[in-house]
């Protein structure tokens, strides 16, 4: 009668052992598929980001070119004009009026090219500045998104494991008590 209750006692461990290691790999391997999904969706968000980041460079820079492209443009045709004007003027004004012309086409040019490329400085930092603001905001997102995820489910995790080796030692513990009131 003894060996019986013992034995019972024995088989009644070993049910509640077995079944708090498959609970506890069940709640494992669900919280490594929760990370993986959530790691592969941050990826996902960040490769995005990027790719919208660089296009937005890659415009930025094109509009920049344009602009270039069409000051110098300007450029040229202006100083086209002004060379006709001065070779006029030479056929027709004294030559103290054809240097003063010249310098003064010489300042507008110099001018010109200065406030191009000011121009150009301030569009590139604007530029650099954007993605630089654009990255740091991505990183701090996706830090505090994985942060919260696995704070959440270290959480999950201790709470599940606890509630179940809580349970299994109360049956035990009525299982041991059945037995030695038997």
């Amino acid at each position: 009668m003894k060996n019986t209750a013992y034995l019972s006692l024995v088989r009644a461990v070993v049910v509640e052992v077995v079944v708090v290691v498959v609970v506890v790999v069940v709640v494992v391997v669900v919280v490594v598929v929760i990370v993986v999904v959530v790691v592969l969706v941050v990826l996902i968000v960040v490769l995005v980001v990027v790719v919208v980041a660089v296009v937005l460079v890659v415009v930025e820079v094109v509009v920049v070119v344009v602009v270039v492209v069409v000051v110098v443009v300007v450029v040229v045709v202006v100083v086209a004009v002004v060379v006709v004007v001065v070779v006029v003027a030479v056929l027709v004004v004294v030559v103290v009026i054809v240097v003063v012309v010249v310098v003064v086409v010489v300042v507008i040019v110099v001018v010109v090219v200065v406030v191009v490329a000011l121009v150009v400085v301030i569009v590139v930092l604007e530029v650099v500045i954007e993605v630089i603001v654009v990255v740091v905001i991505v990183v701090v997102v996706v830090v505090a998104v994985v942060v919260v995820v696995v704070v959440v489910v270290v959480v999950v995790v201790v709470v599940v494991v606890v509630v179940v080796i809580v349970v299994a030692v109360v049956k035990v513990v009525v299982v041991v008590v059945r037995v030695l009131v038997l």
